[in-house]
């Protein structure tokens, strides 16, 4: 870029000479004096850096220093020696699983297969659910009926998987001589949707065809009343005489949400979106592992419980590491993809 003389210097009528431009006098002194500035500010505010530190080394511990073990994926893996003296393979591992003729490629591409299904059907039926609660909650006049309403809604996010699981598997139980069937198991039996030799004999945590529906509606009990939160957040935002003009208007309830409420977190719903699609691929594999068993193996193998077989529980880690890569380069393409997308479209993105 051409720089003039008057960036710098400003004529003087007075004197007849050029003097320095005092703007440039001042961006000078701010770009010398840098980084003492943000040596006082922090010292100004150490209690909130002091704050970072804690989410920092969780970061740095548990995020980055863990990328160095990716270099498995292309080593000749040892359990003995470090990674740092294994010999590179190349992409044999990757090979392997996308175009090899063994049960390794098989179960890896049911893995994909499965993984992707859940997190489609996630997106699909779980994604648009915290919204409507929040819709709800803002519907609701009573300050003290809408806190009791979103802490009941929010309780299941707060207990543990290894809770929320077993109350899962307690209310789909399979019948017993000591014990009758879970409340939902006999529910489904009574209106007739699934058939007393399913539910009692052989039970709908053994039956791959159930095991979908029961991962995703469990999810949503689990996660939709605490995703609300951000929905809702941004709905509270809303200006009143938005409302108002809508109600001038003759907008009814139904009306007033599609004109003024959805339009207005639209920004809020579109970067929700971007990173749930970001993490598409990422089932996390405590809940799935918690859940299946060999029966229902063909519908709730996920890439991550390929994984922690063939890598912790097994001995094959480099494979094990090729799939997580390959599972999580997929989603990195799918954010850049789902971002792109969106900024073209709305002109709203996560960067």
């Amino acid at each position: 870029m051409q720089m003039n003389v008057s960036d710098y210097l400003i004529f003087d009528a007075e004197s007849g000479t050029y003097i320095e431009n005092p703007e440039q006098a001042v961006r000078d002194d701010v770009e010398k004096h840098h980084w003492l500035n943000v040596l006082r500010a922090v010292i100004k505010d150490w209690r909130l850096y002091l704050m970072l530190v804690p989410m920092l080394a969780v970061f740095l511990l548990w995020r980055y220093l863990p990328m160095y073990e990716l270099l498995g994926c292309f080593k000749v893996t040892d359990s003995v020696k470090p990674v740092a003296e294994q010999y590179y393979s190349g992409f044999s591992y990757f090979r392997t699983l996308i175009a090899g003729s063994g049960t390794l490629t098989t179960e890896f591409w049911r893995a994909f297969r499965n993984t992707f299904l859940l997190s489609f059907y996630g997106l699909c039926f779980g994604f648009p659910m915290p919204i409507i609660i929040a819709l709800f909650f803002n519907e609701i006049r009573s300050n003290i009926m809408r806190s009791v309403y979103q802490v009941i809604t929010y309780l299941p996010k707060f207990m543990s998987t290894v809770v929320m699981t077993s109350l899962v598997m307690m209310l789909v139980k399979q019948g017993s001589l000591t014990s009758g069937m879970g409340i939902i198991s006999q529910f489904l039996v009574n209106i007739g949707a699934v058939t007393e030799d399913v539910a009692f004999k052989q039970g709908l945590m053994n039956n791959p065809s159930f095991f979908r529906a029961i991962y995703q509606i469990s999810g949503i009990w689990e996660t939709a009343g605490y995703d609300s939160i951000v929905f809702f957040a941004a709905i509270i935002a809303i200006s009143p005489t938005s409302y108002e003009a809508a109600q001038i208007d003759g907008a009814g309830k139904l009306a007033q949400m599609k004109y003024v409420v959805l339009p207005s977190i639209l920004s809020t719903i579109v970067i929700m979106l971007i990173t749930r699609i970001g993490s598409l691929l990422n089932v996390g594999y405590e809940k799935v592992l918690l859940l299946y068993n060999t029966n229902t193996y063909v519908t709730a193998d996920v890439v991550s419980t390929f994984s922690q077989r063939y890598g912790i529980s097994g001995t094959m880690t480099g494979l094990a590491s090729a799939a997580e890569m390959m599972n999580n380069v997929i989603g990195m393409l799918l954010v850049i993809g789902a971002n792109t997308i969106a900024r073209k479209a709305s002109d709203v993105s996560l960067y």
